[in-house]
């Protein structure tokens, strides 16, 4: 979807018949200029989808971002000001706002992530996004310094456990998709035990990943894949264990917390 037909939907949500309370309280006419402000730390994202929104509200108000995405934030940073109706930058505040505080926290945390493994293993999200926002999500994750995976089912090939049952096996899944799939596919197949590590070697997977394998498992599984395919590490990463996965010598490792349950970043607006 089109950022500019998000941010329609979204102010259609918000706005629907009016802003009654701007509308009965500020008077007609009414100029200001507004400040957005961080309130904590982190990184900034979605600078350009809150310019968006304003310019959608009223295409007269002057949004200045004083920021890029990926600028570091202190509290009392100030990250845009705003002028023009008062009543226009109330309307557009809140769904500014959303976007903002959303994707910086995902900037947040992914960077976090990031500065964890130190260099040693990429960071990947996932597909657990919020619908329709996945876009913009993983743009967060990059301005983090994080890597996306597939950005849906159609660009991977990333065979999981129900798919291994109703091929009949790693092998079949394999061998089927390698048959069917663009040649510029990778092929990535899940494998939940060493014995499943060996299959998806033999079937010649591009890409394996570790789900929920113990940490003695996974350095044994680096081991027996030896460079012949990459290695995706998943399952129960939280950021306290991200130096220990980062010392196994996988390539990368997915963490669905960068947008599942992300923590929005404190940041508010305020009329001077």
């Amino acid at each position: 979807m089109r950022i500019e037909d998000l941010v329609a939907l979204t102010l259609e949500e918000d706005i629907a018949f009016g802003d009654v309370t701007t509308r009965l309280t500020v008077p007609a006419g009414t100029e200001a200029e507004a400040e957005i402000r961080s309130k904590t730390e982190g990184v900034l994202a979605g600078i350009d989808v809150a310019g968006e929104v304003f310019q959608q509200v009223d295409i007269s108000l002057d949004y200045m971002p004083l920021l890029a995405d990926g600028a570091e934030l202190r509290p009392g940073t100030v990250i845009a000001r705003v002028q023009g109706s008062a009543a226009s930058i109330l309307t557009a505040e809140r769904t500014a706002l959303n976007f903002l505080q959303h994707l910086s926290g995902i900037a947040t945390v992914t960077r976090a992530y990031v500065d964890a493994a130190g260099g040693r293993i990429g960071i990947l999200d996932t597909r657990k996004t919020m619908p329709l926002l996945r876009a913009l999500e993983k743009e967060a994750v990059r301005t983090g310094g994080g890597h996306n995976h597939r950005f849906g089912l159609f660009d991977g090939v990333l065979i999981k456990d129900n798919h291994i049952r109703a091929a009949g096996g790693i092998g079949a899944a394999v061998a089927a998709a390698r048959t069917g799939a663009q040649h510029l596919l990778k092929i990535e197949v899940e494998a939940q035990s060493l014995v499943q590590v060996e299959e998806a070697l033999a079937a010649g997977a591009d890409v394996i990943m570790l789900d929920n394998l113990s940490t003695d498992d996974m350095r044994r599984a680096v081991e027996i894949i030896g460079g012949r395919a990459q290695v995706e590490i998943s399952g129960g990463v939280t950021l306290e264990r991200i130096p220990e996965l980062a010392a196994l010598g996988a390539d990368f490792v997915s963490v669905g917390a960068l947008t599942h349950s992300v923590k929005a970043l404190d940041i508010n607006l305020e009329i001077l």
